[in-house]
C-alpha cells in the first residue's frame, strides 16, 4: 500500500490561511499565509523566527483562493499537467479544486476532477485535482513526491521584528508593497520657519502642470529677526534732479 497523503500535504488542504492569528491578534500583519510543513500548521510572519529552521511554503490569494508559487511546489511533488497561472511575473498553482458546474460538455480540454476548462495541454487545474487523480488511478502518490529537507521564505517576504513593534523601520525590506510613492507625503502639521528652511535647503518637489520637478534652493537659513527686517526695508524718498 502507498503512501495516501503525507502530513504537510494534507495541512496545506485542511489549514486556515488569511485568518488573524490568535497569538499576534494585537500585531499588525498577522495573517496567516505561511504552511509550516513540519509542523503542519498555518501561520502568520510574526511566527516565522520560532520556526525558522522548518520547511516553510508561503501561500498568496489569486482570485479568492489560496495559491503557491510552483517553483516551490515543484520542489515537494511533480506538477506536471498542472495549470499555472502568472501574477506578479511568477507562475502559481491552485491548491484545491475550483468544481464548476456545467450541464453539457463541448469540444475542448477539461480537467479530470473539475470540469473546468484548460489550456492544452493540462488536464489538471489544481493541485487537488492532479492528486485525487492519482491517487485513483495509482493509490500511490510516492512516484510524485520529492525530497526536499530545505524550504526557506523568499526575499521579498516581510519579517516583522522578533520584539513585535510595528514600525516599518524595523522590518525586513519588501520589494513588492510600498506604503507611499511620495515621502513627502505622509509630512502634517505646521512647521516653524527654520524648521521649514532647512527643509528646502536640498531637493524640493513642486508640482508642475501635473509632473514634479525638484528645484534647488539656495542653503542659507533665514532667521525670524533676518526675515522680519527685510520685510520692514522701504524704498528712500526719490530726489528731482536740479534744472538747469
Amino acid at each position: 500500500m502507498g503512501i495516501r497523503k503525507p502530513a504537510w500535504l494534507e495541512a496545506l488542504y485542511t489549514q486556515k490561511f488569511f485568518q488573524a492569528c490568535t497569538i499576534h491578534e494585537n500585531s499588525k500583519k498577522n495573517e496567516k499565509n505561511i504552511c509550516c510543513l513540519d509542523c503542519c500548521i498555518s501561520i502568520c510572519p510574526h511566527c516565522v523566527h520560532i520556526h525558522r529552521l522548518h520547511r516553510l511554503l508561503q501561500v498568496r490569494r489569486y482570485v479568492y483562493h489560496d495559491v503557491v508559487r510552483l517553483e516551490d511546489l515543484e520542489r515537494l511533488i511533480d506538477c506536471s499537467n498542472v495549470q499555472a497561472y502568472t501574477i506578479n511575473s511568477a507562475k502559481v498553482v491552485f491548491i484545491k479544486k475550483r468544481p464548476q458546474n456545467r450541464q453539457f460538455k463541448g469540444s475542448g480540454n477539461y480537467c479530470t476532477s473539475c470540469d473546468r476548462t484548460l489550456q492544452e495541454p493540462f488536464i489538471h487545474c489544481s493541485l487537488g485535482c492532479k492528486v485525487d487523480f492519482v491517487l485513483k488511478h495509482y493509490r500511490d502518490l510516492t512516484p510524485f513526491l520529492r525530497v526536499c529537507t530545505s524550504l526557506q521564505l523568499g526575499p521579498d517576504f516581510i519579517i516583522p521584528n522578533e520584539t513585535g513593534d510595528d514600525d516599518m523601520t524595523n522590518e525586513t525590506p519588501h520589494s513588492t508593497i510600498v506604503d507611499s510613492d511620495d515621502p513627502m507625503s505622509s509630512g502634517s502639521g505646521s512647521f516653524g520657519s527654520e524648521t521649514m528652511s532647512l527643509m528646502c535647503s536640498g531637493f524640493v518637489r513642486k508640482k508642475r502642470s501635473g509632473l514634479y520637478t525638484c528645484e534647488r534652493f539656495s542653503n542659507k537659513v533665514h532667521s525670524e529677526e533676518d526675515m522680519a527686517t527685510s520685510m520692514s526695508r522701504r524704498k528712500g524718498i526719490p530726489q528731482r534732479s536740479p534744472m538747469c
